[in-house]
């Protein structure tokens, strides 16, 4: 059994070596009075004396947790997060629920108070230390991550290490949390042993039971028009050309409902685009793959002789207290080895459909026509003058610079209908919790995940304040991460505002000049916030502008290898804003 050793000073020194040789690559830290050792321990690991992740200094903890997410989705490899006590873990809870309801792996960390007033190395020494013990600390992650634990003593190092790595990476995947006592951190094991490389790996996928897949597969053959919807699919990259090729074959046409990942090519043929509402009524057979939401059940009525599948990790989101969609097959297996065998399965049934096959394909050929026109057609009238600048000019603009290799990072309601998104892995959307905050750590874990790619990053106003803009650009700064972020300016929470409208569309707040606690007005000029740190900043109001202006911030990135803000004013049109609340 192959194993190593080394001296170590503290526990600390060991728990890091061991998350090295577990390929935890980075740490991101917030650090509190709680760290001491750790940081005795990095500091000797930068010195060249021992072995560590590599350390982060990140000044918000919501900020650290949406960087070590962001790494993942670019990356596909854990990272770890240390955050103070219970003050950092509860700052840090909204970045680690995001990552929860998307099945991200973080290994999330935190001190804990000195459990000891005194007689340990670690023992209670400030003020704070009685004020900031709690009596189940982990009890404030607990609905949020898949495992928690407390670290009792430097014995059981590997064990738990082991515990919380296989946990996070074994699907479904997602964040778990380890605390981490100050005078445990103390302790002196003098050597450390430990298994390497482990003998503790994470459980392999579900297969999906062939059964199961030939029944989905008689469904989808035997239906006049078939649909599928996904949101997460992408986040396997090896899923997308299974997915494509499945659509394109048996001419099923494919919703991305509130996008996560490239799930499949913007311009596929099968491809229609990101709302599901148009088409329920019709659709016969729908495969739910990688999807938590795959419609909302009082706004779209499907087809009462529809048949519904549910494909994925986790089929049925057991983690969602309530989840009620129709579901007359669920098949639990991972897409990526799943879709492969589930278009073997249909092939034998191709022959017999064919014509079903060919006339869904002219039919959905002119559906593409259509909202290609309808598109042209909104960007030609903000050209014109005809109408302001929004969120489908931005993403028009957006398109004309951005290259396929390119990664866009979108906490916003970027209008995706109005950009060509092709590679799996060069986009990623905000989880479906919708904690704000999340785009700007994210953009900035991607990009020291992908440090040879062009990030770009477009968060609403309300998402950059949430984002912790001067932390970020401290980061972007610190680290070397140009990151070109478009911030998308109505001076209002549009989240807030559109379900307000959806809810009152003829009420008080419709036709009041500024809604209470909607608006987010006087504007600061946030392109001058990244300039504290270096950065290129710019403010655009004209539409005729923006584009220029992108490509003068790409410059600053791609050139000058600093970061840039375009800050852009932009419209909020009610009429639109209601009819999207009821898609």
């Amino acid at each position: 059994m192959p194993a190593k050793t080394i001296k170590a000073d503290s526990a600390a020194e060991a728990y890091l070596t061991l998350l090295k040789d577990r390929d935890v690559d980075y740490l991101f830290g917030n650090a509190g009075t709680d760290f001491p050792s750790i940081i005795e321990a990095l500091s000797k690991s930068v010195a060249g004396q021992s072995s560590s992740p590599t350390p982060m200094t990140v000044p918000h903890e919501n900020l650290a947790v949406a960087m070590a997410h962001g790494y993942y989705v670019a990356t596909g490899r854990l990272a770890s997060v240390m955050v103070h006590v219970n003050v950092g873990t509860a700052n840090a809870i909204c970045g680690v629920m995001n990552a929860s309801r998307e099945n991200v792996p973080i290994l999330m960390t935190s001190g804990r108070t000195p459990l000891t007033e005194e007689g340990f190395d670690g023992s209670r020494s400030l003020y704070i230390h009685w004020g900031q013990e709690m009596f189940d600390q982990g009890g404030v992650m607990r609905e949020m991550v898949k495992w928690d634990y407390e670290l009792r003593n430097a014995k059981q190092i590997e064990t738990i290490v082991d515990r919380a790595v296989t946990v996070a990476m074994t699907e479904p995947r997602g964040p778990v949390y380890l605390s981490l006592p100050r005078e445990v951190l103390a302790e002196n094991p003098g050597e450390f042993t430990f298994q390497s490389p482990t003998r503790r790996v994470a459980a392999r996928a579900a297969s999906a039971d062939a059964n199961a897949l030939d029944e989905a597969a008689e469904i989808l053959a035997a239906a006049e028009n078939p649909l599928i919807i996904t949101a997460s699919m992408g986040q396997n990259r090896a899923a997308v050309p299974a997915l494509e090729s499945l659509a394109e074959r048996f001419a099923i046409p494919v919703i991305t409902y509130r996008p996560r990942y490239v799930n499949i090519s913007s311009d596929h043929p099968m491809h229609l685009g990101y709302e599901p509402g148009a088409y329920l009524p019709d659709a016969d057979a729908i495969l739910v793959l990688d999807c938590d939401v795959p419609w909302i059940p009082s706004l779209h009525k499907l087809n009462p002789d529809a048949k519904v599948i549910h494909l994925g990790a986790d089929p049925l989101y057991e983690n969602y207290p309530v989840r009620g969609f129709q579901c007359d097959l669920g098949i639990r297996g991972s897409s990526g080895t799943s879709l492969p065998l589930l278009e073997e399965a249909m092939a034998s049934r191709e022959k017999s459909a064919k014509g079903r096959i060919d006339a869904r394909r002219a039919k959905i050929a002119g559906i593409k026509g259509d909202q290609a026109a309808a598109n042209q057609t909104r960007i030609e009238k903000i050209a014109s003058g005809a109408a302001a600048m929004d969120n489908s000019w931005v993403a028009h603009c957006l398109n004309q610079v951005k290259q396929d290799e390119d990664i866009l990072v979108s906490e916003s309601q970027l209008a995706l209908g109005n950009m060509a998104i092709r590679e799996p892995g060069s986009f990623f959307g905000t989880s479906p919790s919708g904690g704000l905050g999340w785009g700007l750590g994210a953009a900035h874990g991607v990009k020291l995940g992908q440090q040879d790619k062009r990030v770009f990053c477009v968060v609403g106003d309300g998402s950059y304040m949430f984002g912790n803009p001067t932390p970020a650009h401290f980061v972007s700064a610190a680290y070397n991460l140009p990151v070109l972020t478009v911030i998308m300016n109505n001076k209002m929470w549009g989240s807030v505002r559109k379900a307000t409208l959806g809810l009152y569309p003829d009420g008080a707040a419709s036709s009041a000049n500024q809604a209470p606690l909607t608006y987010l007005d006087p504007a600061p000029e946030y392109h001058k916030i990244v300039e504290a740190s270096g950065g290129y900043g710019e403010e655009v109001e004209d539409p005729a502008e923006l584009q220029a202006a992108i490509e003068r911030g790409l410059k600053a990135v791609d050139v000058d290898k600093r970061q840039a803000v375009i800050n852009v004013h932009t419209t909020y049109d009610d009429a639109a804003a209601i009819a999207d609340a009821k898609r």
